[in-house]
């Protein structure tokens, strides 16, 4: 049911020691449905974001390892959205007990390894880099990037994200079966085959930066105007063949 669904997502979040799980489920569901839109995608990074991190290697390679705190930052230019709910409410307190309870039970030195454990798997860390494969492009024709490499097995295939993007609703176990079902969708779609290769050269290659995602801009009256690269370098960084590589 879905208010099991939203138990589990709460229990499974709480070595993370923050509330993410129902903040992740609002702007995540508002991610699929208005993908590139500055004003309703949580995963767009801010302008100012953008510009302070540009293109520098070590400027990402901070922007990564602190990612979390970044994404904190996003929700409130999202004004269209409201996520304080009872689930929400419910997700906050369970994360401040538990948070207590590791304190009071492991000590400081406990609470300080969960601390490090979630920022360093997160952001600079080789699955870490799934953060730049599932958007971030200088390929004006894709916008989303999946990953087939063998981490899948223990990222849950996490990497499958065309298809997830497809069809939301499918377990991530399934999603290699959706693949293999309808092959004309995808076997022509440029992918990522290395997470550790990509981290590497999106922290050192300058064509990278944050700008590299396709935005859609909107006209006055508001309505779509259509897509293009955030920023004005769109780059050309060479995504013709598969899989992409240095």
């Amino acid at each position: 049911s879905p208010s099991w669904n939203k138990m589990v997502a709460i229990i499974a979040d709480l070595p993370n020691l923050a509330p993410g799980a129902m903040g992740f489920r609002f702007f995540h569901l508002k991610h699929h449905s208005h993908q590139g839109d500055y004003d309703w995608d949580a995963d767009l990074a801010n302008h100012w974001e953008a510009r302070l991190v540009g293109n520098s290697w070590y400027r990402k390679a901070i922007w990564l390892m602190l990612f979390p705190f970044f994404q904190v930052t996003r929700p409130p230019r999202l004004k269209a959205i409201k996520m304080w709910d009872r689930w929400f409410s419910i997700n906050l307190a369970c994360a401040i007990a538990y948070d207590v309870a590791i304190v009071y039970f492991c000590g400081w030195a406990g609470f300080l390894y969960l601390v490090f454990a979630f920022l360093f798997s997160i952001g600079l860390h080789p699955v870490g880099a799934r953060w730049i494969q599932e958007h971030y492009t200088y390929d004006f024709d894709q916008e989303t990037f999946s990953y087939y490499g063998p981490i899948n097995w223990v990222a849950l295939n996490m990497g499958y994200h065309n298809e997830h993007h497809d069809l939301p609703s499918i377990p991530w176990n399934n999603l290699p079966k959706l693949r293999a079902m309808a092959p004309e969708f995808y076997e022509n779609l440029k992918y990522h085959s290395s997470w550790s290769r990509l981290l590497f050269q999106f922290i050192f290659d300058k064509r990278y930066s944050l700008y590299s995602r396709v935005e859609r801009m909107k006209q006055k009256d508001g309505s779509n105007a259509g897509s293009q690269m955030m920023g004005s370098d769109a780059g050309n960084l060479d995504l013709s063949a598969r899989p992409i590589s240095l």
